[in-house]
């Protein structure tokens, strides 16, 4: 969960031809499955797509994120860069100790995920649903792990078995100093 301070901000009301000034207000939000879902089920589209999301599509996204019941109406008005950018680096942060080897860097033409598809795969490796409030980020790390763990392991081919052995061979021969 990431906790931001939105600041005081004073504004001018035409009605009253006054200024007024909004407290200070800290905002609860979190980037999770539940998030996802909701953005989804509101522009009933894949969040997650390639496609450029609008300024009204993004601010969307973080108003599904926030956690507080109540929150004053004009809080995106009153957003400041520092705040845009701390709700970027949470999003974009991983959130869990487990790295990866390298990935492809192509990995061809592959489904649209959506939150019914991280359902789907929540379900398929059984990941008990209280993750759906974790990072998302962090839950993603989960299921490719599940992934992994239930892939049949990878075959070697004839080519990488003889390199193999070849390595084992001279590791062999240098560590017995032998000649074969």
């Amino acid at each position: 969960m990431l906790r931001i301070i939105i600041p005081e901000k004073e504004y001018f009301v035409e009605e009253t031809s006054k200024f007024q000034t909004a407290d200070a207000f800290e905002l609860e939000l979190e980037h999770s499955l539940v998030s996802l879902s909701k953005w989804e089920s509101k522009y009933q589209k894949p969040f997650l797509s390639p496609t450029q999301k609008t300024s009204r599509e993004i601010l969307g996204y973080i108003e599904a994120m926030i956690l507080n019941p109540i929150y004053p109406q004009n809080i995106f008005d009153r957003f400041e860069q520092e705040n845009l950018d701390q709700i970027n680096a949470y999003i974009e942060s991983k959130e869990s100790a487990t790295t990866f080897g390298e990935m492809p860097e192509h990995r061809g033409r592959g489904e649209t995920i959506t939150s019914e598809l991280i359902y789907y795969w929540m379900v398929a490796f059984n990941v008990p649903f209280e993750c759906e409030h974790w990072h998302l980020n962090r839950l993603f790390a989960l299921i490719r792990i599940c992934n992994i763990k239930n892939s049949p392991a990878k075959k070697m081919s004839k080519n990488e078995i003889a390199r193999r052995n070849r390595e084992l061979n001279e590791r062999r021969r240098s560590q017995y100093n032998t000649k074969g």
